[in-house]
């Protein structure tokens, strides 16, 4: 994805972030540029659950394929600031992901019940519009850390339990903790060999 064109065109700088299959030409590439505004980046940042979103851009284009097939390259690049997993501190993270779909126009899903989804699943049924927008905020939730921390963060154990009652640590419930109990035990009284 090296060869898609750091600007496009002028034209498509600020182009709508809902682009019509059926405007999209079938000879030659369609190269877009979304970058929200910062209206935009708060609706996304409140819909992924961030605590900020300073910087978005998704830039690429749209390819035809075949008779009415198309492929999608972009870049993505942002600047977000997540709740740390453990103290809600905040985290910055920086994205800069290529994204890659390709919508067929023919595609079907299959039938069976069971259906294994390979890892890179980036093929699609082709839309009537493809909304830059909700491509680049889910691409943007993929690729941010899952469970981010902020430095120094530690995640101890936890333990809960009822007023009076021995707390569950991971020690009692291993399931051979009652025979290293019995163990100790016999170590500290010998059994008596009169017996």
């Amino acid at each position: 994805m090296s060869d898609l064109p750091k600007t496009p065109p002028k034209a498509l700088a600020d182009a709508t972030p809902i682009l019509r299959v059926a405007g999209l030409s079938g000879r030659k590439p369609t190269r877009f540029r979304f970058v929200p505004g910062q209206p935009e980046r708060r609706e996304i940042a409140a819909a992924l659950d961030l605590l900020d979103l300073t910087a978005l851009s998704f830039v690429g284009e749209i390819r035809p394929v075949g008779r009415g097939d198309f492929r999608l390259e972009a870049r993505l690049t942002a600047q977000a600031v997540q709740a740390c997993s453990v103290t809600l501190a905040p985290v910055p993270a920086r994205v800069d992901e290529d994204v890659l779909r390709v919508y067929l126009a023919a595609f079907k899903y299959p039938d069976a019940d069971e259906i294994e989804t390979p890892e890179d699943d980036t093929t699609e049924p082709l839309p009537e519009a493809i909304d830059l927008n909700l491509l680049a905020s889910e691409a943007l939730s993929l690729a941010l850390p899952l469970y981010p921390r902020a430095a120094g963060a530690i995640l101890g154990a936890q333990v809960f339990s009822p007023p009076g009652a021995e707390p569950l640590t991971d020690e009692v419930l291993k399931p051979f903790a009652g025979l290293a109990g019995l163990a100790q035990a016999m170590k500290k009284s010998p059994p008596d060999p009169q017996e």
